[in-house]
């Protein structure tokens, strides 16, 4: 008799590092498991295989207790018994940037080297929903498989669990769903009504969905040891399913069989975050926000600041330090496992992933000054001090920069390469203890006291480089004075921004015509949802800052003016005082609106001080343009979005596991835009977004969520069991202060030709500036190199390919330069332009791996798809 199906039964562990348990806890188990097995490997040749989870931090956890085992890892892993990678870490895919899933891959495949081939499959199979940029992402690491569990549904247009999955970009994976999940083979009973009761309906689901029926029955489940009687099991089950074949397999097995009617598959393209028949807790993006911004703040200053500038002294003759960058990536890696940077984790836990982020910030801010006073410190010698602005875009720059300076003396001038002077404004001065300088100074008897200047200027930097002023102490400079401080609002040539009574402003576009008022209100609503999801409660009573008055002061400077704004507001202090109708709890708010004086883009510094349970907290955005779609970044790329999901009509009627409410998580922009106008909003940690309105015309930006519990069941918006565990987590309330800050960019025509990605990228690049003076706690040799003063190591043009990632390549003398197409549409080819002379121009995936096709010499990128990053190996003639 013909087989209905053929059952492969995979041993596995999903291994959570941490989630309502630490991860020294995990630890303990994994330690214990290991052992079995590694021995049951050992020595039971029927026992084909063991999938370890597809992350290699496992490992690094098993060698930090065991390192005397990594040779019988070796041998199991060569055997292609013990399967491990291609992750570091199971990343979450819809909240972490680009940059970050491809580190993920990068040092996950490096980590499986020593020991042998990874599996070769892009294994997530609890991830909340799926990025549509995983196809190109997996692509560039040499992999065209992918597995996982959440966010699919009929409506992408199958309902079948096979099928290719495409970007945007048309990169390509076989894809096999888990519809049931990871773990319904999970501690398999060995008696016969027990695993009929248990495997039935799993049997009906999974063949009906299936078109190769070559099911996958996963044996295993979260920090699972081994199933020890898992052959026993299998003869049960051929003895009650005789129809049915039972194996020990592997997932490339299943694989083959699904390639093998490769020209049968439906393709699917696209994300998939749909909570239909399995929940991705969509909302999951607001869940401990000062965590969110922390995250966001090290990616961008890993990405966007440290790496360039470790480029820039490679190529002045400086070493890269790749072991400190992958201790730092390592450190921010282990915080983007789904549940870690899901922030759906006990206090204790979030403790420690704050604790990593905050590592890795000091890592990366003393590394930043180190690479900076490397490159000053030789720089010939010159009379007086140094201040070195460095940018760090693929661009020049011409902007206004506030940066302080030290030095003894209560007069200064500054002067460029030149020597012209440069004017400046003094925002703020102090005294400064010495010993804060050098202690050395105090040891000696030298307690004169040091003045620290906050000033502001504006001059202009070269493309990924750094200019240098000389700082001459007790010379009166060119130094600004602030405007008359009695002008009522904000003003340069493109804006006229008002401040209303309520505390909300008006924003007058010079440039368009357009008004937009009522803009940063404040919305206060309930949230009686959990660490996974918003859920409203029943008895629903929504606040807003504009019913009230607020006060506020505006202040000019030299190149800058703000308005500083601040209201409180009486709110319900949790779920039971909003059904009473009772605000005895309150919220405080400080909004800084910062405007520059040749610039479209306004900066919103916001600081909250929470004293409330159990609500969200939003920033209204309204403006002229009525939508039905919103732009938002993705990795390496972009997707729009609808305002309105017409499945919310009927979500429950289906039965869906969970609301889909139009919620959107982004990365660093969203935008709204009509017949050719737009605005751009930009944000650092705040990802997530919703369009309301009656017009859908209003950016409801969440600045934060607080809830009570890792797990609640009954949600409005995600009825029956919890999700994870009802635990108390009274940190997640988010009482205290919150700071985060955004910016509105306004601009013709569409996003790509208008340059919405740079902006945003420019916006979370400050420049860096490092203020060289004769004293320093921390001493050093001189580095044997020369430096110019002023120096510029590549500019991109500005139009198309934008810049994605600049380091050194892990293994060669050579530049890594990744570009990316942030439309949705086919751009041109861009240019990139070295200091140096170019001796070699390869494309590479994002392994690093060469190719052996090049696009083009001398630094084009080529015609980029929609959606399409490209990686390039530069070889320079490098300075020594």
């Amino acid at each position: 008799m013909k087989a209905v199906s053929r059952v492969h039964i995979t041993p596995h562990m999903h291994w959570d590092r941490e989630w309502y348990f630490t991860t020294e806890a995990s630890r303990i188990l994994l330690v214990n498991n290991m052992e079995e097995i590694l021995t049951r490997l050992e020595q039971d040749a029927d026992y084909l295989c063991y999938v370890l989870d597809g992350q290699t931090a496992v490992l690094e956890d098993y060698f930090a207790v065991k390192p005397q085992h990594r040779e019988r890892v070796r041998a199991l892993v060569e055997a292609g018994k013990l399967i491990i990678g291609p992750w570091y870490t199971q990343t979450d895919t819809t909240i972490v940037a680009g940059e970050s899933i491809a580190r993920n891959l990068l040092y996950g495949l490096r980590d499986c080297r020593p020991f042998g081939e990874p599996m070769k499959i892009g294994y997530l199979p609890d991830s909340f929903g799926m990025s549509g940029q995983l196809p190109h992402i997996y692509n560039q690491f040499g992999i065209t498989r992918a597995m996982f569990w959440r966010g699919c549904s009929a409506r992408h247009g199958s309902d079948k669990t096979e099928f290719l999955w495409q970007s945007a970009d048309g990169s390509s994976v076989t894809a096999q769903v888990l519809p049931l999940g990871y773990a319904i083979g999970k501690y398999l009973p060995e008696e016969e009504a027990a695993l009929r009761k248990r495997l039935d309906p799993c049997f009906a689901a999974l063949e009906k969905a299936s078109l190769t029926r070559e099911i996958l029955l996963p044996n295993g489940h979260d920090q699972m040891p081994l199933q020890q009687n898992i052959f026993a099991v299998m003869e049960k089950l051929r003895e009650i399913y005789p129809q049915r074949e039972f194996v020990m397999s592997r997932f490339e097995t299943v694989f083959a069989h699904i390639e093998a009617m490769r020209e049968t598959l439906p393709t699917l393209k696209g994300e998939f975050i749909d909570g239909r028949s399995m929940r991705v807790h969509r909302t999951i993006g607001s869940t401990r926000m000062d965590i969110k911004i922390a995250h966001a703040h090290i990616e961008n200053k890993m990405v966007n600041l440290l790496e360039p500038l470790a480029a820039i002294a490679w190529s002045l003759g400086f070493e890269y330090h790749h072991g400190l960058f992958e201790k730092m990536w390592k450190e921010i890696l282990k915080n983007h496992a789904h549940d870690s940077i899901g922030c759906c984790c006990s206090d204790a836990v979030h403790r420690e992933i704050a604790n990593r982020f905050s590592l890795a910030h000091d890592m990366a801010d003393n590394l930043l000054t180190f690479y900076m006073r490397k490159i000053v410190d030789s720089m010939p010698a010159c009379d007086g001090d140094k201040l070195t602005l460095f940018n760090l875009m693929p661009c020049p720059r011409n902007e206004v920069i506030n940066t302080t300076v030290r030095l003894r003396g209560q007069r200064f001038a500054l002067w460029d390469e030149q020597g012209a002077p440069v004017a400046y404004f003094i925002r703020a001065a102090r005294a400064l203890d010495p010993g804060l300088v050098d202690r050395q100074l105090v040891h000696y008897g030298h307690d004169e006291p040091f003045m620290e200047y906050d000033i502001q200027l504006f001059q202009p930097l070269p493309a990924m480089g750094y200019a240098t002023l000389r700082l001459e102490p007790g010379v009166t400079g060119k130094q600004c004075q602030a405007p008359e401080q009695d002008a009522p609002r904000l003003e340069n040539r493109f804006w006229r921004i008002t401040v209303n009574a309520n505390g909300t402003v008006r924003l007058e576009d010079k440039q368009s015509g357009l008004t937009y008022d009522q803009v940063f209100e404040l919305e206060e609503s309930s949230d009686d949802g959990d660490e996974y999801d918003y859920s409203p409660a029943r008895a629903e009573w929504v606040l807003r800052s504009g019913t009230q008055t607020a006060e506020h002061q505006i202040i000019h400077e030299a190149w800058q003016s703000h308005a500083t704004i601040r209201l409180a507001m009486n709110v319900p202090v949790n779920l039971a005082a909003r059904a009473a109708r009772q605000c005895n709890g309150y919220l405080e708010a400080q909004l800084r609106v910062t405007l520059s004086h040749n610039s479209p883009r306004i900066d919103v510094a916001v600081t909250l001080n929470n004293q409330a349970d159990d609500h969200r907290v939003r920033l209204r955005i309204p403006t002229p343009f009525a939508c039905e779609q919103v732009l938002t970044d993705t990795q390496f790329g972009s997707v729009y979005r609808p305002v309105e999901d017409d499945a919310m009509a009927r979500w429950e009627e289906e039965g869906w596991e969970e609301a889909p409410v139009p919620v959107w998580n982004f990365l660093n922009y969203a935008a709204l835009e009509q017949q050719g106008q737009g605005i751009a909003l930009f944000t650092e940690g705040l990802r997530e977004v919703e369009i309301v309105g009656e017009r859908h015309d209003t950016f409801a930006l969440t600045l934060l969520r607080g809830v009570g519990a890792l797990g609640k069941g009954g949600l409005a918006l995600r009825p029956g069991r919890p999700s994870g565990i009802h635990l108390p987590t009274p940190d997640s309330q988010m009482r205290g202060e919150l700071s985060c800050r955004l910016s509105l960019w306004p601009y013709q025509g569409n996003a790509l030709t208008a340059g919405v990605a740079q902006q945003a990228r420019t916006w979370q690049t400050p420049v860096q500036c490092y203020n060289k003076i004769a004293w320093d706690a921390m001493k050093l040799n001189p580095s044997g190199i020369t430096t110019p003063p002023c120096y510029s190591l590549l500019q991109m043009t500005s139009d198309g390919a934008q810049l994605s990632a600049l380091k050194k390549a892990e293994d060669r003398e050579a530049l890594i330069v990744r570009v990316y197409n942030p439309s949705c549409e086919t751009t041109s080819e861009s240019q990139i332009t070295f200091s140096e002379p170019l001796k070699a121009w390869q494309q590479t995936g994002m392994d690093e791996t060469p190719q052996m096709r090049s696009i083009s010499p001398d630094g084009h990128t080529g015609e980029l798809k929609p959606c399409q990053s490209r990686t390039f190996s530069a070889t320079l003639c490098r300075r020594v």
